[in-house]
């Protein structure tokens, strides 16, 4: 379940007031829940606004309203507001919000698409560069297509031996290489031009 400090509830109820709208309430839901982009968006909802199958959690002069969809995502999360000398800020803490990672007993191509979305493609993206898991092969190599920054990129070599390799290879044993199958020489707007 979802807490709501004290504070949280404060600055809802304020907000929630100040917009004069009978029956108001504030809707909480995950924007591409179960990913690294995860986002938690509040926003104002007026009955009428409601799907009907959201989880509602009645709190004094307003209720939160969680989309159902959300609500697995969301379950453990903690609200809070905490003032300080320049205003305040809301906190949201939602462990769960970007996925859980599979367990050891998880098909190979499971683990290893967990690890390029929550690890390797953050860093990748950094330098306007991005992966695609194209294959896990039998013998347990991992096939991939880069694309952006990556695609033609000079250093695309060294980033997979030296990072993609060697992160897959620490966390999941069971890859044994990394095969690169994208046409480099196709690459329109690489990071780092080759010689």
């Amino acid at each position: 379940m979802i807490e709501i400090g004290h504070a949280a509830q404060d600055h809802f109820r304020r907000l929630v007031a100040q917009q004069g709208i009978p029956g108001l309430g504030v809707r909480m839901r995950v924007l591409d829940a179960g990913t690294p982009r995860a986002d938690v968006k509040l926003e104002f909802c007026e009955p009428g606004d409601l799907s009907g199958d959201e989880w509602a959690i009645d709190c004094e002069g307003f209720t939160l309203y969680v989309e159902a969809a959300s609500a697995p995502f969301l379950d453990g999360a903690e609200v809070d507001y905490r003032s300080h000398a320049t205003g305040g800020a809301l906190t949201i803490r939602a462990p769960r919000i970007k996925g859980r990672a599979p367990g050891a007993d998880a098909p190979l191509v499971e683990r290893v698409r967990h690890v390029l979305e929550h690890e390797i493609s953050p860093q990748l993206a950094q330098h306007g560069g991005r992966c695609t898991l194209v294959a896990v092969e039998s013998d347990g190599t991992v096939v991939l297509r880069f694309g952006g920054g990556c695609h033609g990129c000079g250093m695309v070599e060294v980033t997979v031996r030296d990072g993609i390799e060697r992160t897959l290879k620490a966390r999941i044993p069971e890859v044994t290489g990394i095969r690169d199958v994208t046409d480099h020489e196709s690459g329109e707007d690489p990071y780092v031009r080759r010689a």
